[in-house]
């Protein structure tokens, strides 16, 4: 595994395809590569839109002709790797910025696998908090046995912008604040719960009117919470009400 977007270009070379000793200052020795490493199994490149174009081109090469060559070094050698790369960015935008090669994302985009951000699979959440509860118990050395009900709705109703780092950030936060077996609400960070419960603060509702009534700002979070009362009253209406 290679962070990409962790390194300089300099370093980045040198950690992929390797160096020979007084290729660069500091290059004391020689150091095999992670290509070279992975021989006739898999490196995964994370962050592969951190590439410099210089880097992207030597990659192109090594997944065109399987060839590659040590900073500093004129020897050609073979890489038979599997390579997957991955990344947050939109690629094709990058592309049409110029920031990325039309021929290197095709090269890469053999078989392409998306992952819908969090608030699009919230049936996952439940999985990735017992998940979490169950590391960062662990971690604390705490006994705590899942999260109450009424605390998981608090998750379900969040848009998570963070995806599953917010989650597990929140998760760990409660593990560590929590003082009985289960996480409660009030465990959870405070914009959560008021995000989650459908009341906007002022300054939300102020900007949300954007030169309108307030009546107008206030519509969907009322819809909101009417939408919330009726599902709690499996469509009861009158119950709601």
């Amino acid at each position: 595994e290679v962070s990409c977007g962790a390194l300089p270009e300099t370093l980045l070379e040198s950690e992929l395809f390797g160096h020979v000793k007084g290729a660069f200052t500091g290059a004391i020795k020689d150091r095999i590569g992670r290509f070279e490493s992975a021989e006739g199994g898999t490196i995964f490149l994370d962050e592969i839109d951190a590439f410099t174009p210089a880097l992207q081109v030597k990659l192109l090469r090594v997944l065109q002709d399987g060839e590659y060559e040590r900073v500093g070094e004129t020897k050609t050698r073979k890489a038979d790797v599997r390579i997957i790369a991955a990344t947050n960015q939109h690629l094709e935008d990058l592309i049409k910025q110029g920031k990325f090669r039309n021929d290197l994302f095709y090269r890469l985009n053999i078989i392409s696998i998306e992952l819908p951000p969090l608030r699009e699979r919230k049936e996952d959440i439940a999985l990735l908090v017992e998940h979490f509860i169950e590391k960062h118990s662990a971690a604390l050395s705490k006994q705590i046995n899942g999260i109450s009900d009424e605390a998981f709705k608090f998750l379900t109703r969040h848009s998570w912008p963070g995806n599953v780092r917010e989650l597990e950030n929140v998760i760990e936060r409660a593990c560590v604040l929590t003082r009985g077996p289960l996480i409660e609400p009030n465990d959870l960070p405070e914009p959560l719960l008021k995000e989650s419960s459908g009341i906007p603060d002022l300054k939300t509702a102020v900007i949300s009117m954007n030169g309108g009534t307030l009546k107008d700002a206030l519509k969907d979070p009322e819809r909101k919470i009417i939408l919330e009362a009726i599902e709690k009253c499996k469509g009861n209406k009158k119950e709601a009400a």
